[in-house]
């Protein structure tokens, strides 16, 4: 009877593979968390020299806790019934502290340390906690109990980090460390194994939608980057040109992302051998595409407002660097859906890398500029070999 009560809030056949209302509500707390990352990455790069390093690693750090949060809840609600209560109280509980961790970002290595340790410790523990006491005695308890003991062991050194303020870089970053760990590992337990999450019956459209919306969140924080800076910043014809620029760079890594690999990651989650297996490759994936799209956007900022002069190459980390970044993510998703390489997106790669020495003889406006036609060439180079060819079908390997 109590694998019964616990085993309905696995996620059955019937239930929907589309995101809920209640999934979207919950990503709106992540577009105002990515503008807090943004915001704290402005400030590294306006920062000294020897301080800006140290800060651009904080602010590293907060992104992965915010991203961790993000992909256990996508994977929470793929593996179980997201119309069910106890699911959806965890949902909004985390959203709650989700909310709290952002609001704490700006200055979490600062007097805001706590909350925001208290946030994401309330979410780590909490969760596994609420689906321990609602599976009851269902099987899948075993794994979320493991879960809660790694967490809880990891929550010492949020907890310590947040109290302690000199240690507070040193226990955070292996608090973060011991977490993915976990997650990469499958949260080991002597004499027990591991439950690595590529080995869960998930629902494959499912976590490809989430993926896919998580991505879209970023594009939609670069926007706002864009029509802010620009709606405060002195009109000119220079800062119209970045403007522009900087929207079509923005429509290029929507147009790069979603050219058929984007397209089919569903149906090659699907129809994977292991559907887990490609969920939690693709998982990795889309955290460094992410990234590449949030650097990208801290130099759409910096060149919208500085169009002029020379560009230092702490800028051209940005402007070049977060796109590079993106098409080496983008190029790996290639392989996990196709099993092949995209010769375009490591060439991108390579001219993008390669514009960066060249950086300090060129005007901000104009590295951004080059960077937009190499992304150009990539997406007509796209358009060219899938000229008249039919929608490939996903030949993942993995």
């Amino acid at each position: 009877m109590a694998d019964g009560q616990g085993g309905g809030l696995l996620r059955g056949v019937t239930t929907s593979p589309r995101a809920t209302f209640l999934e979207l509500f919950f990503d709106l707390v992540f577009v105002f968390a990515l503008t807090r990352v943004s915001q704290r990455l402005i400030d590294d790069v306006s920062a000294d020299p020897p301080d800006a390093l140290r800060q651009v690693a904080q602010t590293v750090v907060l992104f992965l806790a915010l991203w961790l949060v993000w992909i256990l809840t996508a994977w929470v609600t793929s593996r179980y019934e997201p119309e069910r209560s106890p699911i959806q109280f965890v949902v909004v509980a985390s959203m709650f502290a989700s909310m709290v961790m952002a609001v704490a970002m700006p200055r979490a290595f600062a007097e805001r340390a706590l909350p925001f340790a208290l946030g994401y410790v309330a979410i780590q523990v909490g969760r596994p906690l609420l689906l321990t006491l609602a599976l009851r005695g269902h099987p899948r308890r075993s794994v979320t109990r493991r879960v809660l003991l790694w967490f809880a062991v990891g929550a010492v050194p949020w907890l310590l980090g947040a109290l302690l303020p000199p240690a507070q870089e040193v226990f955070w970053t292996l608090a973060l460390a011991w977490d993915y760990a976990g997650l990469a590992l499958g949260w080991p337990v002597p004499w027990r194994g591991s439950v690595r999450t590529s080995g869960w019956a998930v629902a494959g459209e499912h976590l490809a939608e989430r993926y896919q919306q998580f991505f879209l969140i970023a594009l939609g924080e670069t926007v706002l980057v864009i029509g802010t800076t620009f709606s405060g910043a002195v009109f000119s014809s220079r800062a119209a040109l970045a403007f522009a620029l900087s929207f079509l760079t923005t429509a290029l890594l929507w147009r790069i992302y979603f050219h058929r690999a984007g397209h089919v990651l569903a149906e090659a989650i699907r129809v994977a051998r292991s559907p887990g297996v490609l969920g939690e490759s693709a998982s990795w994936t889309h955290l460094v595409i992410v990234a590449g799209v949030l650097l990208t956007g801290v130099g759409y900022e910096l060149v919208i407002a500085h169009p002029h002069g020379r560009t230092p190459l702490g800028w051209a980390v940005f402007v070049t660097g977060g796109p590079a970044l993106f098409l080496a993510a983008r190029a790996r998703f290639e392989y996990e859906i196709f099993a092949r390489v995209s010769r375009s997106r490591v060439i991108g790669v390579v001219l993008l890398l390669g514009l960066l020495p060249l950086a300090p003889q060129l005007p901000p406006i104009g590295l951004l500029g080059l960077s937009a036609a190499v992304l150009v060439g990539i997406a007509v180079a796209d358009t060219a070999r899938a000229h008249g060819r039919p929608l490939e079908r996903p030949a993942s390997p993995l």
